[in-house]
């Protein structure tokens, strides 16, 4: 029985692959689906939109090949990322880009020992190496440390004596939504840079180039819905888009889609709830609330939708100051893991109570 095995295996052959099949196969595969945010991210400084004062210095700093220690803010997606990213391939190439930077974010531990080892051993690394393309290479590294607010102060305050010794070799760039978070001396050793809020025109414009490359089908409405609902942040508007384009299936993106994704308050949920408090009814109220909160929309939202309603509502302004302050009261409370169904309740009884006095 073993031999006749044996002699089973021996005489058995593996098939041969082709080499002409197995190299198109490598050819035939597609590409993998990228998303939207990233395929249209800013390649070079130049095609940065809308920050000027940062591109036109950037553009200056990168004709010298040489950079200071940079420190952008702003609100997020304004293109503070994607601006170092491009001027850090403009500089070094596709080459040495993987040598020469270094990106950490704010899912990283980015505790004091992080400082002491990972940024530390990476900026004391010598620069070695030259462009294959002829340019030169700048004599130096950079260090991209995204979501710098969120790191502790003490890893902040060991940051800026790395900042200097390691001056001649490495270039820091602190990347962070609000500058207070940031301490004095490292805010002293970096050039600031501030990205403002997109416009509604630039946004559009990018929008309805997206729509031409990938053939979707989007008219002014929504795309003014996409501006409104995305309140500057260009990064948050091309995911809408994107989201929109899949569920609609490459039909029509309505307005009523844009709503739906993004997770707004329907105007209509609004108008009623702002129609209970004015009935004087809390039986009323109570229902009106209890079914915004089975339809499963987030308590934040609904603040920040009824602070805008709030401030163009015909009231006094001391009415107004009233329920500003319960709406910053209650948003406090909500991110501090408060009940919603409670916070609302209480916020929409101000709203009650300041509606019955006007009247």
């Amino acid at each position: 029985m073993q031999s006749f095995l044996k002699g089973a295996g021996g005489s058995s052959t593996k098939p041969m692959r082709d080499k002409n099949t197995a190299g198109t196969s490598g050819e035939n595969k597609k590409q993998r689906p990228v998303p939207w945010v990233e395929k249209y991210r800013p390649k070079c400084v130049a095609e940065v939109a809308f920050q000027e004062e940062v591109v036109s210095v950037l553009k200056k700093s990168l004709e010298g090949a040489d950079l200071p220690n940079l420190l952008f803010y702003g609100p997020p997606g304004t293109g503070k990322t994607s601006t170092i990213l491009a001027a850090a391939r403009e500089l070094f190439g596709p080459e040495l880009y993987r040598k020469r930077v270094l990106e950490l974010n704010a899912s990283d531990e980015r505790g004091i020992q992080v400082v002491r080892e990972k940024v530390k051993n990476f900026a004391q690394l010598a620069v070695a190496g030259s462009r294959t393309d002829g340019k030169p290479a700048p004599p130096f590294k950079i260090i991209i440390l995204d979501e710098a607010d969120s790191m502790t102060s003490a890893a902040q305050a060991a940051l800026r004596r790395t900042m200097e010794r390691e001056s001649k070799t490495t270039r820091f760039c602190l990347i962070c939504n609000y500058i207070s978070r940031i301490i004095e001396p490292l805010t002293s050793r970096c050039s600031k840079f501030r990205f403002k809020p997109l416009t509604d025109k630039v946004q559009e414009q990018r929008l309805r180039a997206i729509c031409e490359k990938e053939n979707v089908q989007c008219n002014n409405e929504s795309i003014k819905m996409l501006i409104d609902v995305s309140e500057g942040d260009l990064r948050k508007a091309i995911t809408y888009l994107q989201c929109a384009t899949r569920l609609t299936g490459g039909k029509d993106i309505t307005e009523e889609v844009i709503v739906e994704i993004s997770g707004t308050v329907p105007t209509d949920l609004i108008e009623g709830l702002l129609a209970a408090c004015h009935s004087s009814s809390f039986e009323r109220l109570e229902i009106v609330v209890k079914n915004i909160m089975n339809e499963g929309y987030a308590a934040t939202q609904l603040i920040n939708q009824l602070h805008e309603i709030i401030i163009d509502k015909d009231l006094n302004d001391q009415q107004k100051s009233a329920i500003a302050l319960k709406l910053a009261d209650v948003d406090k409370c909500l991110a501090d893991g408060a009940d919603e169904y409670l916070q609302l309740i209480a916020l929409s009884a101000i709203i009650m109570q300041q509606f019955t006095q006007s009247s």
